[in-house]
């Protein structure tokens, strides 16, 4: 029977990995697959590999031949820096562990522990394509903040106003992308230039 580990990654404390972490089990059971270890990270995915006890924890398992498998929900859970991520991909492959990325039904070796080429295209696309979409959104959300400010004016909610769900989804558009994009709650403030109490109130609208 294949031994696998299940990662399961978010970025704050005040995200939820229950559907990850079901979704992962559910498909390991499908596969009859044993887990052995379930890696719960809460950390930033573009941190690097040396900053994620997660990710090191699961070299381990897999230098230690406890795993031949690895399950993610989907390619940002490895991370968000794409060298980062081939790095992990590359350790693992050495010690013939595979990843499978549920989302996507694919997996990085065949059955045989030869390379998935196309497993591996795809998973370098999806990365790099998740790289350039956080990096767009940064610059395009600073821009706008910077533009706003130099016109002189408000940047978030108006004091004192009542917004309906629509309204406040609406014009706050930014920060529903950040959100989604798997930003923190602080960063994503940060980001958009607003408080932390209104990057809640948009956090509960959308979940």
């Amino acid at each position: 029977m294949n031994k696998a580990a299940l990662l399961v990654r978010v970025s704050t404390h005040d995200q939820q990995h229950d559907r990850q972490l079901s979704e992962l089990a559910e498909y390991a059971t499908a596969k009859g697959l044993k887990v052995v270890e379930t890696i719960i990270e809460t950390v930033s995915g573009a941190k690097r590999n040396e900053e994620r006890a997660g990710i090191q924890n699961l070299l381990k398992l897999a230098q230690t031949g406890k795993i031949n498998k690895v399950l993610v929900h989907e390619v940002t859970r490895l991370g968000r820096n794409t060298s980062q991520v081939l790095a992990t991909l590359e350790e693992l492959h050495r010690y013939k562990v595979s990843v499978v990325v549920k989302s996507y039904n694919i997996e990085t070796l065949n059955p045989d522990g030869s390379l998935n080429s196309m497993a591996q295209f795809l998973f370098t696309l999806l990365t790099d394509i998740g790289r350039m979409e956080r990096e767009t959104l940064i610059t395009r959300v600073k821009s706008g903040i910077a533009e706003a400010k130099r016109k002189g004016k408000h940047v978030g909610r108006p004091k004192d106003s009542v917004k309906g769900r629509e309204e406040m989804l609406k014009e706050y558009k930014g920060v529903v992308k950040y959100l989604k994009s798997d930003y923190s709650i602080r960063e994503t403030a940060k980001l958009c230039d607003v408080g932390i109490s209104t990057v809640q109130r948009i956090k509960k609208l959308i979940s």
